[in-house]
């Protein structure tokens, strides 16, 4: 990424080649599963930041791996990610009436379609990885799809999410409000940034700045997602805001004030990029993806 290149733009091309092979991928079919597909598709096309995948191509572009390839793995991740929300939104859990700017899957169809639409998109994740088209070693294919599933499950995004139904009223320090947000936000960004040193095979150091990287880069996003729900616009970030507050929830703007978890923001950024370090331009996408996370206004 040249210096003075915005990186929306990058973001939004992204967005672009995402939404086309979902749309390919997902294609509704003339049986009774078209309800399933047109909910996946609703869910999954059209609106999200797009981050897990760029960053998922920004790390592969580290090892000069196959963009196509890249964009297999960056697919399975943004799958993952979306079958989260979905599953988020139910009103077993968050229960959110509006997602990426338009209606949940469970107000837009209903609930039952909803936990298969988070499913099916689970699923179609690991059949992306374990594809052959995503990279010709099945230990690389094994490699990924063990990391997906370590960064998915209860050591990951399904443990910090059992956390945050635990926090409501529960007031967590700040040691835990981390170690939550590691988990449900940070697991899934960590695998994102490693994705491209397991299709590379790199070795394990510069595996280790990566992770660094990624995990200074989670915090301060979840952070800079804290001080939005505080601060931000409804119709901007195209969700509801400030529902940890009315429901007790510790957060990194509730724990530290807002001008200290900027700053703590602020500083974590700069050491993540600290960690990418003896990489030259070729790491300049990662490091603007790092300013971007806590200059974004969504």
């Amino acid at each position: 990424m040249r210096p003075g290149v915005q990186l929306q733009p990058v973001l939004d091309a992204i967005g672009e080649q995402v939404d086309a092979r979902f749309d390919r991928l997902l294609a509704v079919p003339d049986d009774p599963r078209a309800r399933l597909y047109e909910a996946m598709r609703h869910a999954i096309i059209g609106g999200g930041k797009r981050m897990r995948p760029l960053l998922v191509v920004a790390s592969c572009d580290l090892f000069h791996v196959d963009r196509e390839r890249a964009m297999r793995v960056a697919l399975a991740i943004e799958a993952v990610h979306v079958y989260s929300l979905v599953h988020d939104d139910l009103p077993c859990m968050d229960d959110d009436d509006l997602r990426r700017g338009k209606p949940t899957v469970h107000r837009a169809f209903d609930e039952a379609t909803a936990v298969l639409t988070g499913d099916a998109l689970f699923a179609i994740a690991f059949e992306l990885i374990a594809d052959e088209a995503t990279h010709e070693d099945p230990f690389v294919r094994a490699e990924l799809a063990l990391e997906l599933a370590r960064a998915s499950g209860p050591a990951g995004m399904a443990g910090g999410q059992a956390m945050d139904l635990a926090a409501e009223g529960a007031c967590f320090d700040l040691a835990t409000t981390t170690r939550l947000q590691q988990l449900k936000t940070g697991a899934l960004i960590g695998f994102s940034c490693e994705a491209g040193a397991i299709m590379g095979k790199v070795p394990q150091p510069l595996r280790m700045k990566l992770r660094g990287y990624a995990r200074d880069l989670g915090l301060a996003f979840q952070i800079a997602d804290d001080l939005l729900d505080v601060e931000g616009d409804a119709a901007a970030a195209g969700k509801a805001l400030r529902k940890d507050e009315a429901r007790g929830k510790s957060t990194f703007v509730s724990l530290l004030g807002v001008e200290r978890a900027r700053a703590q923001a602020e500083m974590l950024i700069d050491q993540a990029i600290h960690h990418l370090q003896g990489f030259g331009a070729e790491a300049d996408l990662l490091r603007g993806i790092a300013r971007f996370a806590i200059e974004r206004d969504h």
